[in-house]
């Protein structure tokens, strides 16, 4: 049993907020029922489009990931939580290509892409990876920096021309394409550093911590737009959200990573309503 005094981290006092220690060995000890494929795949309930299978991956001879499987269908959202070195954006970097896959397959639609470089998974797999740290280019303009998302392109006026489209998206980009991104707002920064990663019509998007260091303003416009992207251009995001409340909000099935294991695995407003859950990551 966990304390009842005990509160998630990222609320109450210094006295009553679990340690990060704390939290992966109580998810442990309460999700102990690791979810096998066939009931992740029951949880998307549709054909999967991208899939992970007994992964294990980390970095040289370090493995952070054990066995870890996942389960997204085509347009779905997908949200990562868990405390701090539980693993969660490794998982992103295993499926770009940013580590070392010691066992284990990634497919998307059927096919296996485990091994695939970052540049193929973007050019040849249509994935994007949005960083969780400043990625834009300070003294470039906002146009200049939608450039460089094409720098996989053909040539360089089909780059020019995504950008192009990508301003005609979002009007308060457009405001400020002669600008240089350094005079941008957290919240624009982020709005440029997702849609650069639209350059080159990624099909799945890897967002990681897609709120982190945004006032409360910008957090509701960048989920707003992921959103859009989700359920007007048909995207498949999986993303790693700190704020657990926001992202099992916005996802459609939720992980709980624990030890760079799932520990619990269900659809986002379950995971949402769920005790332990609540009491672990919500603050509840």
């Amino acid at each position: 049993m966990v304390d009842e005094k005990i509160k998630g981290y990222g609320a109450g006092t210094v006295e009553t907020v679990i340690s990060f220690e704390k939290i992966a060995e109580e998810s442990k000890k309460l999700f102990s029922n690791k979810p096998d494929a066939k009931l992740l795949e029951e949880i998307i309930e549709k054909d999967s489009y991208l899939s992970i299978d007994l992964l294990k991956s980390g970095y040289g001879k370090m493995e952070i990931l054990h066995d870890i499987n996942l389960r997204i269908g085509e347009g779905q959202s997908l949200c990562l939580i868990g405390p701090n070195g539980a693993g969660k954006s490794t998982v992103l970097h295993s499926i770009f290509g940013l580590n070392d896959i010691f066992d284990g397959t990634i497919a998307l639609k059927g096919e296996n892409i485990t091994r695939l470089t970052p540049h193929e998974k973007l050019k040849k797999a249509g994935i994007a990876y949005i960083l969780q740290d400043s990625s834009i280019f300070p003294d470039m303009t906002v146009e200049e920096n939608l450039w460089m998302g094409g720098y996989l392109d053909s040539t360089f006026d089909n780059a020019k021309d995504k950008a192009v489209k990508v301003l005609d998206k979002y009007e308060r980009l457009a405001q400020r394409r002669y600008d240089k991104a350094k005079v941008l707002s957290g919240g624009e920064r982020r709005l440029l550093e997702i849609s650069r990663a639209l350059i080159m019509e990624p099909s799945v998007l890897l967002v990681d911590e897609p709120s982190i260091g945004l006032e409360p303003k910008y957090i509701d416009m960048v989920f707003n737009i992921l959103s859009d992207l989700q359920k007007v251009d048909g995207k498949t995001i999986i993303m790693v959200e700190q704020n657990a409340k926001k992202g099992l909000e916005f996802a459609d099935i939720g992980y709980v990573l624990a030890s760079g294991e799932v520990v619990l695995a269900g659809k986002g407003d379950d995971l949402l309503k769920n005790e332990a859950v609540g009491r672990l990551f919500l603050g509840g």
